[in-house]
């Protein structure tokens, strides 16, 4: 990816990071409760999901996981540097933030999880088509 693409990107997640910390207030989620969080978290991660399929979906050939990477890890490192910084640093609660915090402690994890097998998906549904119109062609 070039220079612009990955300013444009720690730039749109450092901004979602902004408003999630400003909905979060005055405890930082910890008001609300585990339930809450649950529900929370799998109600926005199918949209987050869904932006990654189709950013994926709208790269060049042979690009898609490469693309569900960069995005893994700009959802997960610069916001995992963020919440040590407030919730570990600021707030004192150091490593156990992680803990604390489990429902952003998620999001360091579920990119890696979610987002290259998605790439994959993408490159192998392209494969597929290409070999299927191939095929057709050749009949």
């Amino acid at each position: 990816m070039k220079l612009q693409k990955h300013i444009r990107l720690l730039t749109l997640v450092s901004i979602a990071w902004l408003l999630f910390w400003l909905a979060g207030l005055p405890d930082y989620y910890q008001q609300y409760s585990m339930t809450f969080m649950i529900i929370f978290d799998l109600i926005i991660l199918p949209p987050i999901w869904f932006i990654i399929y189709r950013s994926a979906k709208h790269t060049k050939p042979g690009r898609a996981l490469k693309v569900c990477l960069w995005w893994s890890f700009y959802i997960s490192v610069p916001l995992f540097i963020y919440d040590l910084f407030y919730c570990g640093f600021y707030l004192g609660h150091h490593a156990s933030f992680l803990t604390k915090y489990w429902y952003l402690t998620v999001y360091y994890i579920f990119p890696w999880i979610l987002f290259p097998p998605t790439g994959w998906f993408v490159e192998r549904k392209r494969c597929m088509k290409l070999e299927s119109l191939k095929a057709y062609q050749g009949s």
